[in-house]
């Protein structure tokens, strides 16, 4: 009997280990990447592996996700970099899509004033001038170790070779295949039946690729690349042209910084929405104890939602291109505007948004964005989302280069107070003017504790990109989760319009929406299925680093 007992323990013992260990991300002793691929984090993985660091890693893995993840993964999209370096000192990148010369305020209403339905999301017209492989190259020209011939040779040698197609990205292939081939036409590489388990060579991205390892900028920017780009925008009717390439810049920009009780946040600045939004909301929740009310519990989800509620009406009216707008940052982040912003919330019934201004603004920012989040041996941490904007951008695939076109345009406000595609509401902040950046909810954070590095975070999502990287800090600091834990949880989402919480299906109890509802809060569990996909690194007290890679994705970890 005792030696039932015994084996009884120890396989209670054993199981319990097991579930832990499903929570626990991958851990690594010196170095990291987590990113929407395997393929991506192992390439850059490797880099570092070499000898490289988390800069010559950034420009391996965006490119890598170009190959095997070019549902956002690019060349010709845009994003934010927030880095720090391993003596703390920290700064951002914006290499942010701009708006072409010839682009006009009203170029997608009608003569009545309408707008006009899908110009500002499919085809040509919608793309903004990329900036993604501006920002890799200016990264790697000021902080890079290695060459960036071998930096860039592992992603030539990926696209010659391939990458299998998984079960996840041959759905959406599938679902999106018929609008790419509308856009494209039907003699596209992705007119084809694609299956899991395929696999998919690009031989003319490698190409390309081997124009940019030679030639650096100038090798996208102008030149062969350039040309033909130009030439295929403007015969799909877009507005693009050789000077608005070669006038591309990316720019350095001061991070958004503040704190949060103990820790001390670093952030993207305009025309990132997302450090500002996120200041405001954790700067809203901090008078309350939502360690002592419990993860996901009512009071906890009231307090959050509320601050949200508010933080994004700012973020709809106030945000845009900081080059051609004042943003009163100052203001929008100070203790006692924050405070009065919070007066009248009640635990006892939900604040209408329409009792909250400004205006009849919403957001519309498409989900399909890439994250990706970096650790080097030396101490250097990065944080980068990049972004094609809506799913395989505007559906416009060069055959020639091999990669899709952004559709970015579409998060400017086409027409003040009317909704982007991801249901936000913009001002005349964020109107179209020629070269100005279309504003974002890209949130790429690093994360400080006691003055050293604790976490690198960030997601794609849209406008869920802000509250998803709110509740992933808050998972780890507030209720004691491991990093793949905090990833893992069920997530909610306000953006102020449309008045609604978005919930995860299944993910919180009956008893707990049931009671949200008796508050006065509408409640949505269905248009969005997944809120974000976090890819995240933390350091833990061991001075080790934890995966959070998400499951909501095929997202995967690699390092050593």
């Amino acid at each position: 009997m005792k030696k039932i007992f015994t084996v009884s323990i120890l396989l209670v013992l054993w199981c319990y280990g097991c579930s832990k260990k499903q929570n626990t991300g991958l851990v690594t002793n010196k170095a990291m990447v987590v990113s929407a691929r395997i393929e991506a984090s192992q390439i850059g993985s490797d880099i570092m592996k070499k000898g490289g660091n988390a800069f010559d890693a950034m420009v391996a893995t965006e490119l890598s996700l170009a190959v095997a993840y070019p549902f956002a993964g690019n060349l010709g999209g845009g994003g934010f970099m927030v880095y720090r370096l391993e003596n703390g000192v920290a700064g951002s990148l914006d290499f942010r899509e701009k708006a072409p010369m010839a682009a006009t305020k009203n170029m997608y209403v009608d003569s009545l004033g309408n707008v006009i339905p899908n110009l500002s999301t499919l085809g040509a017209k919608a793309i903004g001038v990329p900036g993604t492989i501006a920002g890799l190259l200016e990264a790697h020209e000021k902080y890079g170790k290695l060459p960036l011939r071998e930096v860039i040779q592992p992603v030539i040698n990926l696209a010659v070779k391939g990458v299998v197609v998984t079960k996840k990205q041959a759905n959406t292939l599938k679902n999106y295949k018929d609008i790419i081939v509308q856009t494209s036409g039907d003699s596209t590489y992705f007119a084809k039946e694609i299956k899991e388990g395929d696999t998919l060579k690009y031989p003319k991205l490698a190409a390309t690729l081997k124009i940019i390892q030679q030639q650096g900028k100038d090798g996208f920017y102008k030149g062969k690349v350039a040309k033909s780009l130009v030439n295929l925008i403007q015969k799909h009717g877009g507005l693009i042209t050789k000077e608005d390439l070669a006038a591309y810049q990316a720019k350095w920009r001061k991070p958004i910084t503040f704190n949060y009780k103990n820790l001390h946040i670093i952030s993207m600045a305009p025309p990132s929405s997302g450090g500002i939004t996120l200041e405001e909301i954790m700067k809203m929740i901090a008078p309350y104890p939502i360690e002592k009310y419990g993860h996901n519990s009512t009071k906890t989800i009231q307090v959050i939602t509320e601050a949200e509620r508010r933080a994004y009406a700012d973020r709809n009216y106030f945000l845009g291109d900081p080059d051609f707008v004042h943003i009163p940052t100052d203001t929008l982040t100070n203790d006692e505007y924050l405070k009065k912003r919070m007066h009248n919330f009640s635990f006892e019934k939900a604040t209408p948004s329409t009792a909250v201004s400004h205006g009849n603004i919403q957001i519309v920012e498409s989900n399909e964005t890439t994250h990706f989040s970096i650790v080097d041996q030396y101490g250097n941490a990065i944080s980068v989302t990049t972004t094609l904007n809506g799913a395989y951008g505007c559906k416009l695939y060069s055959d020639d280069l091999g990669f899709f076109l952004n559709n970015e345009m579409d998060d400017f406000s086409s027409k003040p107070g009317v909704p982007n595609m991801f249901g936000l509401t913009g001002a005349e902040a964020n109107s179209i003017a020629p070269q100005k950046r279309m504003l974002s909810s890209m949130t790429p954070t690093i994360v400080e504790k006691d003055g050293k590095l604790a976490m690198v975070v960030g997601t794609p999502g849209g406008s869920t990109i802000i509250t998803s990287v709110l509740q992933t800090i808050l998972n780890v600091y507030d209720f004691n989760m491991g990093m793949q834990q905090a990833v893992d949880a069920a997530r909610f989402h306000h953006q102020w319009l449309p008045d609604e919480v978005m919930f995860e299906p299944n993910g919180f109890s009956k008893n707990t929406l049931d009671t949200l509802k008796s508050k006065g809060y509408y409640i949505n569990e269905n248009n969005s299925p997944i809120i974000g996909k976090v890819d995240a690194i933390l350091r833990l007290d061991n001075q080790k680093l934890e995966a959070g890679a998400d499951k909501r994705g095929d997202d995967a970890a690699a390092g050593f």
